[in-house]
């Protein structure tokens, strides 16, 4: 169910997900195909620079741009801790197929880019693959669950998460810490693409920063080795870090948008 809040350029709406109705708030402008739509990282909301830049961007080109938080995010409904890969890859295909229209140019980051790619799949998987004009992946977090967190997790903090049912970690970005609960990392593992090969079907741009401390730029090229089947490109930014968020990165950003979109 779609509830329009505001008439103007930039639509706020609301979308109810799931057989619990999340509340997930969208914004949305009308504009030319293929339109872009942004699928943020985890804790993050689509007021960062990086979603703004690319709305910015898709209002000067008159291209329809898509951008929304996850349940427990920004002006979403629900909490954090109760997220996990599934509901929010079922917020992002909601927000895919009933908020826009035609082929999309797919713009996720850190762990929206992990989203990114399983949208992929289920859009293939649906025979919808025309409705994905490419990818643009700005270090993505693919399996982030089982490679960047578990695996890099101490025996303390494995204890903690098996134990309490979750685990509280300092976070470089925010007063508060970064909660990883057990559901999040069971859930994960369902949607983990390990060793297999990855067609999009589509162009894919990843951009990657190798000053990355949370996603290494090493994860970047193994999913390079993924992509065997797709025209992907990798961009690595030797000073670049995990936001990426420098008018020099969100330049760099929109010049693979653009790119795309003239395919």
């Amino acid at each position: 169910m779609i509830d329009a809040i505001t008439e103007g350029p930039m639509e706020e709406k609301r979308l109810s997900v799931g057989e619990d109705g999340r509340d997930i708030a969208v914004l949305t402008r009308p504009g030319a195909a293929p339109g872009v739509i942004w699928l943020g990282g985890f804790k993050s909301d689509m007021q960062g620079s990086k979603a703004q830049a690319l709305d910015n961007w898709a209002a000067q080109s008159g291209r329809q741009a898509t951008r929304f938080d996850y349940s427990g995010h920004g002006q979403s409904s629900g909490r954090f801790e109760d997220g996990t890969i599934s509901r929010w890859l079922e917020e992002a295909l909601a927000v895919f197929h009933d908020i826009t229209s035609g082929p999309q140019i797919v713009v996720g980051s850190s762990m929206g880019g992990w989203i990114a790619l399983l949208l992929a799949k289920a859009l293939r998987e649906a025979d919808e693959a025309d409705r994905l004009a490419g990818l643009v992946l700005i270090a993505p977090a693919m399996d982030m669950t089982e490679t960047l967190l578990w695996d890099r997790f101490d025996d303390a903090a494995r204890r903690e998460i098996k134990e309490k049912g979750y685990y509280e970690q300092p976070s470089d970005y925010a007063e508060e810490p970064y909660i990883f609960t057990r559901d999040l990392i069971e859930d994960g593992k369902a949607h983990c693409f390990g060793e297999a090969i990855i067609e999009t079907g589509c162009p894919v741009h990843v951009i990657q920063g190798m000053l990355d401390t949370d996603v290494p730029w090493t994860h970047a090229t193994a999913l390079m080795e993924r992509l065997a089947l797709d025209d992907a490109v990798l961009t690595l930014v030797r000073d670049g870090d995990h936001r990426l968020s420098r008018q020099q990165d969100i330049d760099r950003l929109i010049r693979a948008v653009a790119e795309i979109g003239k395919r």
